[in-house]
């Protein structure tokens, strides 16, 4: 029987692995790209053919088969990672599995909901199966393993020759992803999934360092004019020039040198609205504009029609879901890719988050949530930033059993800790709005079904609205309990969500609402609720915003000092032109939308600079770079004796 080669096979293989990939999630049928990853399969093939030579036949046959499942494996892990969070996963998160695919039987449903997708992934496998008695598997000669190294190093030449012809001006072109800048879905569109990750575990084990952009920063300041030097801005009295004069390491002068071109925001009419008043803030689990219905959730539709009505605010989905959201609308920092900045942040110096901060005024500050106290490492993350905290298991009395947990208990068992207090802080994380929204999966549904089940809607938009009755009824109680202690009038409730509601598919969601039409940027269209019940009419803000501006909101609203400079966010109400920015590096402002994997921008104006999206990318780019270098240097704490 004639054998055939086992490198064009593993090539043959490994190729279409990854361009089928390419194709199901970017829809990139022949590219650049392509020419990419078929260099770089190949080089990858060789190196791997190698290892799979220098035994004994069967030994040899063996470590190619474990190669090629491990490879497919990889690839579908991906593959069905992104269907559910729209992202690729980091080597980090590969070995924190157990929380970043946590919820197995929504994952099932996506299988499920894409099988079609996924059988054709397993074509590459199917053709290595069926030739492998065919392959010769004999161990090979140092001329073969010599020669198969020349002709690795010849090709890896050839690709370097064509990247280096591509546009390097360009913040996100190929040439900087694979050599200067860190966006893995990005990375993985333009050269496949296997080189993400060999890149992404280099950068893990040795480092990586990414250049700020100092150019294109639009200081908008003009000490110049006599009117401006009256107008108080949100910033601290931080000398960084006197800072750098003191410092050896380049990248502490650097973010000194971008932190001191940044226009802070200036304070404006609602700076101090709700000065000396206490503060609740309600992380909501998968809270949208949906939960907002006069007839079934009519406290937080009244808190929506008297409060402030943010008509362009948006909640975008991050590599940890979750716990990204909560890291971004706590800190107003942007999530370092490749780990869970959420823990990695509990050994720094936070001072700016609502505890650490309200903590400095004499407020009591408290954080509960009705999850388990340890998914996440809430348990180290939320004591770092000032709160005395509470969950299931550690503190929290209530039905920790079930799945989800009430809200509602929640509330009950923890209003009175703190509701007598001269001055309190409290930070509620929920879940009754969590995933999966079915009948017999979801104790919310079942606890709410009468109130929903008629409902001439489908099946899982209605029992998505059923887990939005219990929040609905837990924010309810709150608003009680705070009447009956007469402290309603000076307390503010701000809710907002960590993500959209992903465990509901998209057509569910975009046949129920009117708001999305572009499926990419408009399912992350959210609510943000800031009421206090002395508030008897709407605020309408039309200006573009996000998650990552809700700190400074706040800061301004209660005139805290802060220093707007070192945040990524920006107070909402400020002058500073809104920005939306999303996990793949795509944004949307006023002026139009960014898509960085098509790299297509859409007007909204007539007249938009022709430097502006080039500008917007390279700023986008500062907020990611400046915010992973302030978790990994403890930049804050640097700057302690300046912001205390």
């Amino acid at each position: 029987m004639k054998k055939y080669n086992l490198l064009i096979l593993n090539f043959f293989t490994i190729s279409l692995f990854e361009l089928l990939f390419n194709f199901l999630v970017f829809k990139n049928i022949f590219s650049i790209s392509s020419i990419y990853i078929l260099l770089l399969s190949l080089i990858i093939s060789l190196i791997i053919t190698i290892f799979e030579s220098i035994f004994s036949n069967m030994v040899n046959k063996i470590i190619s088969i474990i190669m090629i499942i491990f490879i497919f494996l990889l690839i579908l892990s991906q593959f069905i990672y992104y269907l559910y969070y729209d992202n690729i996963f980091s080597i980090y998160s590969l070995f924190h599995g157990g929380q970043v695919f946590g919820f197995f039987g929504s994952i099932i449903e996506v299988i499920i909901n894409n099988i079609f997708k996924i059988i054709i992934l397993f074509i590459p496998l199917i053709i290595y199966i069926l030739f492998i008695k065919k392959i010769n598997y004999n161990k090979k000669n140092y001329k073969y393993i010599i020669i198969s190294i020349i002709l690795s190093i010849f090709i890896y030449s050839i690709f370097l020759i064509i990247i280096n012809f591509t546009d390097k001006n360009k913040t996100y072109s190929s040439y900087n992803l694979y050599f200067s800048t860190h966006v893995p879905k990005l990375t993985v569109k333009d050269f496949g999934v296997l080189t993400e990750m060999s890149l992404d575990l280099n950068r893990s084990l040795f480092g990586f360092k990414e250049e700020i952009i100092l150019n294109n920063i639009n200081n908008e300041s003009d000490s110049g004019n006599e009117v401006e030097k009256q107008i108080e801005y949100n910033m601290l009295n931080i000398d960084f020039e006197k800072l750098n004069e003191n410092q050896n390491d380049e990248t502490i002068i650097s973010m000194n040198n971008y932190f001191k071109s940044i226009t802070p925001t200036e304070k404006n009419k609602y700076t101090g609205m709700f000065e000396g008043k206490n503060l609740i803030v309600i992380l909501a689990e998968a809270f949208s504009p949906m939960s907002i219905n006069k007839d079934l959730t009519p406290t937080l539709y009244e808190m929506y029609e008297k409060g402030f009505q943010f008509d362009n605010f948006y909640s975008p989905l991050f590599y940890v879901s979750t716990s990204d959201g909560e890291y971004i609308s706590l800190t107003s920092l942007l999530p370092k890719e490749g780990t869970w900045s959420m823990p990695e942040s509990s050994n720094n110096y936070l001072p700016f988050v609502y505890g650490n901060i309200f903590k400095t005024l004499n407020y009591n500050t408290r954080a509960y949530h009705n999850g388990v106290y340890t998914f996440y490492n809430r348990n180290v993350s939320l004591p770092n930033m000032g709160y005395d905290f509470k969950a299931c298991y550690d503190g929290l009395d209530i039905n920790c059993g079930i799945w989800p947990q009430s809200d509602v208990e929640m509330i009950e068992k923890t209003v009175d800790e703190f509701i007598n207090d001269e001055k309190f802080m409290t930070y509620y994380v929920t879940i009754s709005g969590h995933l999966q929204y079915n009948y017999y999966g979801n104790t919310m549904v079942m606890k709410n079904w009468n109130k929903i089940k008629d409902l001439p809607f489908e099946f899982a938009i209605k029992c998505y609205l059923a887990t939005q009755i219990e929040l609905n009824n837990a924010v309810e109680l709150l608003i009680n309990k705070l009447k009956e202690a007469n402290k309603l009038d000076d307390t503010v409730i701000v809710i907002s969500s960590d993500h959209y509601p992903y465990g509901l598919k998209n057509s569910e969601i975009m046949n129920y609402v009117d708001y999305i039409k572009d499926e990419k940027f408009d399912i992350h269209r959210n609510s943000l609720l800031i009421w206090n019940s002395g508030m008897k009419e709407n605020i309408t803000i039309t200006k573009y915003s996000s998650s990552l501006d809700i700190l400074p909101t706040i800061l301004n609203l209660f005139n805290i000092n802060y220093d707007s400079r070192l945040l990524m966010g920006n107070d909402i109400f400020s002058n500073k032109e809104g920005l939306v920015i999303y996990s793949d590096r795509s944004w949307m402002s006023s002026y139009g939308k960014y898509d960085s994997v098509l790299d297509k921008f859409t007007s909204f104006k007539k007249d938009v600079p022709s430097s502006y999206v080039e500008n917007i990318n390279n700023e986008v780019y500062n907020k990611f770079l400046m915010s992973k270098l302030i978790l990994e240097k403890n930049y804050y704490y640097y700057l302690k004796n300046n912001i205390s």
